[in-house]
């Protein structure tokens, strides 16, 4: 019995800390970094923010997709946060309600907004949510606004 109480234990402490549990906060050039360095997949990079509606609406059909695509070593999607740094706390407690499964990284470089925007996409006027598909380390897609699971899935099947 004392063996079964300490397994079950066990699996409830796992169970409870699956998924991230910390958020990486970079700038724009170590993201650009991590961009190229995903080269031999498919990646969706999406901008969001946990106070942005139109974001947390379409996360969940991320995380449908994201988990999908769990086994393809081809495919990644990462999660670009756009919270301010002093909001970490609520990112990470946002991660863990929502279930979120892609990485999820904080970009901490707000104040140079106007200078990594139109690098990302000429035409990106800075709101969000932002989906940028690459392949190969080229971008092959650019949405701006909120994405339907239907809208993610025939981009991914495109470009995959």
């Amino acid at each position: 019995m004392k063996n079964l109480i300490i397994i079950l234990f066990l699996i409830i402490g796992f169970t409870a800390f699956k998924g991230q549990t910390t958020v990486s906060p970079i700038k724009y050039e170590e993201l650009e970094k991590r961009i190229q360095q995903e080269s031999d997949k498919l990646l969706v990079v999406n901008f969001w923010a946990t106070t942005c509606a139109p974001c947390v609406k379409e996360l969940p059909h991320f995380m449908e997709v994201n988990n999908q695509y769990a086994g393809n070593p081809r495919f990644k999607m990462i999660l670009v946060s756009l919270d301010r740094m002093v909001d970490k706390e609520r990112v990470l407690k946002f991660i863990k309600n929502k279930n979120l499964t892609a990485e999820v990284i904080l970009l901490d470089d707000i104040k140079r907004m106007n200078t990594w925007i139109p690098k990302f996409e000429k035409d990106w006027d800075g709101n969000i949510p932002v989906t940028i598909f690459y392949k190969n380390g080229a971008k092959v897609h650019f949405n701006d606004g909120e994405m339907s699971k239907q809208e993610l899935e025939n981009t991914i099947s495109k470009n995959l």
